[in-house]
Formats: structure tokens, sequence, C-alpha cells
């Protein structure tokens, strides 16, 4: 990957840790049946994942509206009655079908004791709770010393914000000044592309993941077919 070791690893989690999207899809189909709204097929609901709750529902209910005006607060009464049955739907939901994709839990078991001196993090734009519930229930929780979601700032990826605070709170775990250039961003879409290069940190795609197309758009320097993967891809 580069010359200069990583000192940070921050993981997305949909698409690249998880294999979340029927889960997902069921609860979007789930609230649009209780608006009175068609049902999409799970390929296209699919392509909607990676901007957060908000955008999802917002795609499905076929209103792509911009990033910035997505605050349920200040959108009209169908968008929050669907947003609310989702989120209540997911709540009781969100681990019927979803799984670690395979080699995940052997690649972070052998990063972590190869190199126990690097710290590890989840950076979704999934709402924190169930991102948070999700991790604990996988066995995911123990490799990350934190886990931040859609909500934990006022940005959404790829605003760099909650890169940018791992990389101070990965400094002060550590004792150690970390720099972006020493912290890669590990994601499936390019959203986590654009994350990484707005904050100037590198990125390592994985195109098993959620959003392969968008992910090529975005030309990667260097990607991976499979979790397996990762440790080698990452001089780890």
């Amino acid at each position: 990957m580069s010359s200069v070791p990583p000192r940070l690893l921050v993981f997305d989690l949909d698409g690249t840790l998880i294999d979340s999207s029927l889960d997902l899809c069921n609860s979007v189909n789930a609230a649009l049946a209780q608006v009175g709204k068609p049902l999409l097929p799970n390929p296209l609901i699919a392509s909607y994942i990676g901007d957060g709750a908000a955008m999802l529902v917002r795609r499905a209910l076929g209103d792509p509206q911009d990033l910035d005006s997505l605050h349920p607060a200040g959108s009209d009464h169908l968008f929050r009655r669907t947003f609310e049955l989702f989120l209540t739907h997911y709540r009781d939901h969100k681990l019927d079908n979803t799984r670690c994709y395979p080699g995940v839990i052997d690649s972070l078991s052998q990063i972590r004791s190869r190199n126990p001196h690097i710290p590890m993090a989840v950076l979704t734009n999934k709402p924190v709770i169930p991102s948070r519930e999700i991790c604990q229930a996988l066995g995911l929780e123990p490799f990350f010393f934190q886990n931040y979601g859609g909500n934990s700032f006022d940005s959404k990826k790829p605003d760099p914000e909650g890169l940018l605070t791992l990389i101070a709170e990965a400094t002060a775990l550590t004792g150690d000044p970390l720099s972006p250039q020493q912290t890669v961003m590990i994601g499936d879409s390019d959203v986590d592309a654009l994350t990484a290069q707005r904050c100037g940190a590198r990125f390592l795609g994985c195109i098993y993941g959620l959003a392969p197309a968008a992910l090529a758009a975005a030309q990667p320097t260097l990607t991976v077919d499979h979790a397996s993967r990762w440790p080698d891809a990452l001089g780890l």
C-alpha cells in the first residue's frame, strides 16, 4: 500500500464489515407499505444505501434531495412518517439476516494479533445505536476502540469530521501523534473513498460490498475482492 505502514485503521460498516442489505431492504419496504407506497425491488433499494438512513428513505420515496437538507425536523410529513416507521422496523429486525462478510473476523483477528498497537475503529453513516448493537451482536465490538455513526456528528461522510475526530482520539489513545497519511479508511463506496481523500488519508476499496459500481467510479488505487485480503493489502 505504501512505504509508510498504517497506524490507524477505520472501517465502514454496511458493505464492508457486514452484509446488511436484506434487513435494510425489508425495513424500507415495510415502511413503504405502511404509508401506502408501492414496494421496491431489493436491488434498487440496495443501490440507495450508503448516505445514511434519511437519504435511504428519501430515495425510496423518490425524493433525492440534497444531503444537507435531510434533517427529519425540516422535512415533510410523509418523509417523517416513513422515516419513523423505517427506524422502528429496523430496530427490531436489524439482525434477522445481517451477518459479517466471510473473512472479516479472521482478518481482524489476524491484524490484532500481529499488530496489537494499531487502533481500529468504525465510521459509518448508519445511526450510531444500531451500528454499535450490530457490532456487539456479531462479535465485532472488541476489535474497535470507537464506533461512530451518521448521527454522531453534525456532518456525515464524506465530510472528514468523523475521520479527523478518530485520528485525534487514536493519538490520545496511543500517546503518539498520528497523521492522516498514517490512516487507512476501508470501505465499499465512493463515499468512503471521498472521505479519505478529503481527510488526506489513504483508502482501501472493498469491491465485494454494496456499491461496486460507485466504488469503481471513484477509481481507488487499491481494492480487494474478499475481506481475507485485508492484511496483505495493508502490509500487515
